[in-house]
């Protein structure tokens, strides 16, 4: 089975049934083993057995259902066609609409001191009036209910197509009937079709120009990419578009400059603004070998930087790519949505028939238009526009928020999880700590010179990607060290340390376990050393040569400046905070009581780590693993939230459920508190969807609410529904 997932983009959808009929219909199809339909974001993400079938054969499915659909680019999607489209139907709408709006207002009582001409009573003017809005402007609501019927569902449409035909064609009827029976006062209700198929548009229009809003943080994203580059070919500088960028190539980036590609720092120095990708408001100084991210701005220095990731591995690629999932993915509270959305139509019809035949036999025998009024009403009051948007808009405003903050949400399901969270684990190295730790000791064994172990030690450790690693080879370097020939034999055993042959010489550096292990012993002298060191905070290891003690290390890292009142936050929001790290106890003990935590977990190895995880999600709690190396991994992905620093690992990063851009613990808080604030708005959104049906019906069935106000009061419940959703932009911790 070769799993493949694609994205569509939907056009033709209009409330919540509509994506729970393309979720079932796609569902059916053999191959398909997911599909998740947005409605907000009009897009569909469909996972299948491309063996089975393919993307054509999925879209020709959604056209059969009686939509349109494509596959999804790469580029903005370009709404202003489709917007200009919708303003146009509904200024003819409004135009061919004010005279029959005016015919009504001219039989309001109170309102009759207004002088309205004679003839816009004429019933024929009414009609040419409103049939081009019934039909014309109005057609798609009768295709789509029409496709809706024959694929044996039901959708706002046919609520729409029942109760606007309804109005238009008995007052046809009685206009009809007044042919050769003379001039007289008519019950008509052309403008009761008219005004709801107008204000339906009118809640369209402002709908989606508020659904726009809440995508925009993707649109901002995708501008942020430098369109020109300049590199260095053949001694020459040339200016090419960015995607004419080839991996390798040096590229000069000059003050006040977009970063064109990621890539690392050849030569020069320079402050870099991040904040558009990271959130991180203070510029972050580069040098050489630093990494600098394509996108973020140079400051006043030159650099020339060699393209490391370009198009689709970039991280602003990524981050895009994140965004865009966490927006079209759908969270677990929407399940409540869908299962009322998928009965809710037919349910309204029945309503509306039931309230008919009341009125009709019962509470006004005879009187076909007092039937027909509250029939209408209850059919147009009962749209489940509002329901359908209520998850998907807070999701779509909560991750693009969230992002702007340099937080990126992996799916809907992770920001609806990230709330219920009740133990925050955290690695030390590079998550509580900066990360960058420095070579502070070494001490070398009398048997050996020191000149030529240095050598040895550097030649091993420049093959491990590991900070400590990195620390020891620059601390040597800093010595006048100079590595020997490259290691042979290289490999890196996670949590304990790394073995390699160096000139014909078998060198085992890590803790003194990991030594032990190897038959190996320090001497008593060494290890008493050690411990005076480890108290200190700092991390030693021991290095072998053919089986023989040869030097001890000591690597020292700084907690973060942020860590400290990070973890206050934290504590402040009821989280219990955990310090799990693979270092010694002393270590270990020494990092955490500087950062303010008092549960430790040290000496764990990777695989160990995940255990640990497992045995707090074994207590009954929710755990959130939050860490940046390759040995943070089994853990990222055993916790029930999985944070990585954006500072760390690819392959942390991609474990993971949510990725912290900043590198900062203060990012985890904000994670928690906007996952708190999405899932209260969806909360709130999903109540008053549903109460307004709740309240409307009954208001509707009683003959209290014309159909017109009816119409206005459901297109205006969707507009409210995504104004509701777009104040989590206004995100602030």
């Amino acid at each position: 089975m070769e799993q493949q997932t694609t994205t569509l983009q939907i056009s033709g959808m209009t409330c919540a049934a509509c994506a729970v009929r393309i979720e079932k219909g796609l569902g059916r199809m053999e191959g398909v083993t997911s599909a998740n339909v947005n409605l907000a974001m009009e897009t569909a993400r469909v996972a299948f057995d491309e063996n089975v079938v393919d993307a054509s054969a999925i879209m020709d499915k959604i056209e059969m259902l009686g939509y349109k659909a494509a596959l999804q680019s790469d580029s903005p999607l370009d709404k202003s066609s489709e917007l200009r489209r919708l303003r146009l139907r509904f200024y003819i709408a409004a135009l061919l609409t004010l005279p029959l709006l005016a015919a009504m207002i001219s039989e309001i009582s109170f309102l009759s001191f207004i002088p309205f001409p004679d003839w816009l009573m004429n019933p024929w003017l009414q009609l040419a009036l409103a049939a081009p809005v019934q039909f014309g402007i109005g057609g798609p609501f009768y295709i789509s209910a029409y496709k809706a019927l024959v694929n044996r569902s039901a959708n706002m449409d046919v609520l729409v197509a029942m109760g606007t035909s309804a109005a238009f064609f008995y007052s046809f009827y009685e206009t009809a009937a007044s042919i050769g029976a003379g001039m007289h006062r008519l019950e008509l209700y052309y403008e009761t079709s008219a005004l709801l198929i107008t204000f339906l548009l009118l809640g369209k229009l402002l709908e989606a120009l508020a659904k726009g809003r809440t995508s925009q943080a993707i649109t901002a994203l995708m501008r942020l990419q430098a369109k020109h580059a300049t590199i260095i070919r053949g001694g020459e500088e040339l200016r090419v578009a960015v995607e004419e960028v080839q991996t390798g190539d040096l590229v000069l980036v000059r003050p006040g400059e977009k970063v064109p590609v990621d890539g690392i720092v050849v030569s020069g120095s320079s402050s870099i603004d991040e904040s558009m990708l990271t959130g991180e408001s203070l510029p972050v100084f580069k040098a050489e070998e630093d990494q600098v991210i394509g996108a973020t701005l140079n400051g006043t220095g030159a650099l020339t930087i060699r393209a490391s990731k370009i198009g689709r591995d970039s991280v602003l690629a990524r981050i895009i790519r994140f965004v865009e999932e966490a927006q079209g993915s759908k969270a677990p509270i929407q399940r409540i949505a869908d299962v009322i959305s998928g009965v809710f139509v037919p349910i309204v019809i029945g309503l509306a028939a039931a309230t008919f035949l009341l009125w009709y036999f019962f509470l006004e025998p005879g009187s076909f238009s007092a039937a027909l009024r509250t029939a209408i009403a209850v059919l147009v009051i009962a749209c489940p526009c509002a329901l359908g948007l209520a998850t998907p808009t807070s999701i779509m405003a909560g991750s693009g928020r969230a992002a702007e903050l340099g937080i990126l949400f992996k799916g809907g399901e992770h920001l609806e999880r990230a709330h219920a969270i009740d133990v925050v684990v955290l690695d030390k190295t590079g998550t509580v700590t900066e990360g960058k730790p420095r070579l502070t000791d070494i001490h070398v064994s009398p048997r050996f010179q020191a000149k030529q172990l240095f050598s040895w030690v550097m030649a091993a450790e420049s093959s491990s990607e590991h900070p400590l690693a990195a620390a020891i080879v620059a601390g040597l370097r800093e010595r006048g060290a100079a590595p020997a020939v490259a290691a042979a034999q290289f490999a890196a055993v996670p949590g304990h340390g790394i073995e390699a042959e160096v000139e014909g010489k078998r060198l085992v550096i890590g803790t003194r376990r990991f030594l032990a292990g190897h038959s190996v012993q320090v001497e008593e002298e060494w290890l008493n050393r050690a411990v005076l060191l480890e108290q200190d905070g700092q991390t030693v290891m021991f290095a072998a040569v053919d089986g023989e003690f040869a030097a001890s290390l000591a690597v020292a890292d700084t907690i973060k400046p942020t860590s400290a009142p990070a973890i206050t936050a934290l504590k402040a929001l009821g989280l219990r905070v955990i310090m799990l790290t693979g270092d010694n106890a002393a270590t270990a003990q020494a990092i955490a009581s500087q950062a303010g935590i008092e549960d430790v977990l040290a000496e764990v190895l990777p695989e160990g780590k995940a255990l640990e995880i497992k045995k707090l999600q074994a207590e009954g709690l929710k755990v959130a693993m939050i860490g940046d190396g390759i040995n943070d991994a089994p853990a990222l992905a055993a916790a029930d939230i999985g944070m990585a620093m954006g500072t760390g690992t690819d392959i942390a990063m991609e474990t993971a459920d949510i990725t912290l851009m900043r590198g900062d613990l203060n990012s985890i808080a904000e994670a928690m508190a906007i996952s708190r604030s999405t899932m209260r708005n969806i909360k709130q959104n999903l109540f008053w969807a549903l109460a307004y049906n709740a309240v409307g019906i009954p208001i509707a069935a009683a003959g209290l609410l014309a159909p017109w106000v009816a119409g206005a009061a459901m297109a205006l419940s969707s507009v409210s529904v995504v104004l509701s959703a777009l104040r989590l932009q206004r995100f602030r911790r």
